[in-house]
């Protein structure tokens, strides 16, 4: 029998299988071992006694791939008896327990890096735990705790503590002064699952903001020193139809963020902020990966130099320095083509050529400040990935960005993951 008969056979006789009543007669699950299988099953759609449908098998499969703890998982399907069916599913895991490092230049010699440790597959049932210290100038600490799946298979909760401390410009008058910023908080978050592809996370975050003039200019009207209490209730929309193959991705993703502060301060008003990122993923032959991000938002436009949203290395461009500026309004696209430059056995080598854009509105400007040369920056540039296709996350990123536009800078971005 020819490969072509026995491919178009199979096929037919696969349409047929799911076409037809046929039932779930058991859910086994192989290949785990850190994971709990009764977690596996837990979460699963399908369920034994069910009928036998291969769409819910295959929203199986991509839930179980974004899970930090599974590197890939595919089904199999064996008769057992009269119409019944037995469904294997097969889980290749992720080591778990990964060390995180970010460290950020640029020709300013600025430094900075962040260390971290955390444990995504806590208890084998996708808890993740673990925390991080920063040294940017100063020094910063932070723990969370996240379990998406703690009361139920929809239901969950995530805590999270930090104090963060940076050196931060403020930018007033054409001028700008540095202070020492510290932000303590915590936060508590409800997680919630209304389907395979939507999720809501609300919460309450109470902190502590804290300014400390150290140098540059001085305006009256600027205090030197601050220290404000705020609480911000907090509330992230996303819709997840992402589909993984180890290092490569396709689909669409969509996160809206929106936030609302309270203060104890005039200075620092009563305030709402609210940010879109749009995601798009296509994968072109066996090896080429498209990469794009949009970023929109927004927040209320009061003429203060703690303006919410800034333009940094880590966040946004790649190779524009650490908040070198700040604003009430944002519009980012990130845009990279990765390739694969060799893959054996756990090893991939990942090339990347980049261009990230993106403009800011000033505090208490208008719309028109978008398309200010003073807030375009454009930065195109190229990267390396190195990635271990078993342990989760494990991808060391080297970005160089180099700016086009006015007062441009250049620099190289250091850290753990994909930049998005």
């Amino acid at each position: 029998m020819s490969k072509t008969l026995t491919v178009v056979l199979l096929s037919l006789y696969t349409v047929s299988l799911f076409s037809q009543n046929f039932t779930v007669a058991d859910l086994k699950i192989q290949g785990n071992k850190k994971l709990k299988t009764v977690f596996i099953k837990n979460i699963s759609i399908t369920k034994a006694g069910e009928k036998l449908d291969s769409l819910v098998i295959e929203q199986d499969m991509k839930r179980l791939k974004r899970l930090p703890s599974v590197s890939h998982a595919y089904y199999q399907v064996f008769h057992s008896e009269n119409n019944q069916y037995n469904v294997f599913y097969n889980i290749e895991e992720n080591f778990t327990l990964i060390p995180s490092a970010n460290i950020y230049t640029t020709n300013n010699d600025e430094f900075a890096y962040r260390l971290g440790l955390h444990e995504f597959n806590l208890l084998g049932r996708n808890i993740g735990f673990g925390g991080f210290y920063q040294k940017d100038i100063y020094s910063s600490y932070a723990i969370n705790f996240r379990a998406p799946y703690l009361f139920s298979n929809t239901l969950g909760l995530a805590v999270n503590y930090q104090d963060l401390t940076t050196q931060e410009p403020v930018f007033f008058d054409n001028a700008t002064a540095n202070y020492k910023y510290n932000n303590q908080s915590l936060e508590i978050l409800g997680l919630y699952e209304f389907n395979f592809n939507n999720k809501l996370e609300l919460g309450l975050n109470y902190f502590i903001e804290d300014y400390a003039y150290k140098s540059g200019a001085i305006n009256p009207s600027v205090p030197q020193q601050l220290n404000v209490h705020k609480w911000l209730l907090k509330s992230i929309y996303e819709y997840n139809n992402l589909d993984y193959f180890y290092q490569y991705v396709s689909g669409v993703k969509n996160q809206l963020n929106f936030q609302y502060v309270t203060s104890t301060n005039d200075m620092l008003p009563d305030f709402f902020i609210a940010w879109n990122d749009f995601f798009y993923f296509k994968r072109f032959g066996t090896r080429s990966n498209w990469a794009n991000r949009l970023r929109l938002g927004l927040s209320k436009n009061d003429e203060t130099p703690f303006a919410p949203f800034s333009v940094d290395n880590n966040l946004n461009i790649r190779g524009v320095g650490n908040t070198i500026d700040r604003g009430t309004g944002v519009i980012v696209l990130n845009t990279e083509f990765r390739y694969t430059l060799y893959e054996k056995n756990w090893f991939v080598l990942q090339s990347n050529a980049f261009i990230d854009a993106g403009s800011w509105r000033n505090p208490g400007g208008d719309f028109g400040d978008f398309s200010k040369d003073d807030n375009i920056k454009v930065y195109p540039g190229l990267g390396l990935r190195f990635i271990h296709k078993k342990i989760y996350n494990a991808i060391f990123r080297i970005d160089y960005g180099h700016g086009i536009t006015k007062n441009s800078t250049k620099g190289f971005v250091f850290g753990i993951g994909q930049y998005f």
